[in-house]
């Protein structure tokens, strides 16, 4: 397996004289693993959703957002690595900015690995999601299994995912409305920290 980059591609897409996000330790939380879904109000509106992955969060852009109805299957395209730190991290990126726009966080919390080879055996998670199938118990907002599944090509060649509501006897709400959602954080909507210009 392939070691991966890290945070270098996360650092070199950003100025951190200009942006509030965190520059990242790379060091290890307490705990753990811990997941975090952000409401990004940038070029276009959508969900990040990020697993704590050893040092870093690996991330996905959901465009729909993710949904506790097993009835949804959702497009999730994967992004650099974050630092662990991101998982606090709410304000607004200013213009010009990659990834420009607000920021709230709408769930956190942590995750319990659930994969497993055809024998029942527990896969390493990391490993699981290399070969492109990964299952999660979630406990946030978000809460009960989830899978994320790579998809087999595509028409530009981008590697896309998909992340669905898995288990038995799975059931849950859909997707909140991103614009009256309210930050688990700060308890403020995405136009509230816009407003205060991301200022805690």
């Amino acid at each position: 397996m392939a070691e991966r980059d890290g945070l270098r591609e996360y650092r070199g897409k950003r100025d951190f004289d200009r942006t509030r996000e965190p520059r990242g330790r790379g060091a290890f939380a307490e705990g753990g693993p811990r997941f975090v879904v952000q409401i990004h109000d940038a070029s276009s509106l959508h969900f990040d959703f990020r697993l704590q992955v050893g040092d870093v969060l690996r991330s996905w852009s959901v465009p729909k957002g993710p949904s506790g109805d097993p009835r949804d299957k959702r497009l999730a395209l994967p992004t650099e690595d974050h630092p662990l730190e991101y998982e606090d991290f709410e304000g607004v990126i200013p213009k010009g900015e990659y990834g420009g726009g607000t920021v709230i966080v709408w769930d956190s919390g942590t995750y319990e690995p659930l994969s497993h080879d055809r024998q029942g055996r527990p896969v390493d998670f990391a490993e699981s999601l290399e070969r492109g199938h990964a299952r999660f118990r979630l406990h946030g907002k978000l809460h009960g299994e989830f899978a994320l599944t790579r998809l087999r090509g595509g028409e530009d060649d981008r590697e896309a995912w998909l992340l669905v509501r898995a288990g038995r006897g799975a059931h849950g709400h859909g997707t909140p409305d991103p614009y009256r959602a309210r930050s688990v954080r700060s308890g403020r909507t995405l136009a509230q920290v816009a407003a205060d210009g991301g200022t805690d």
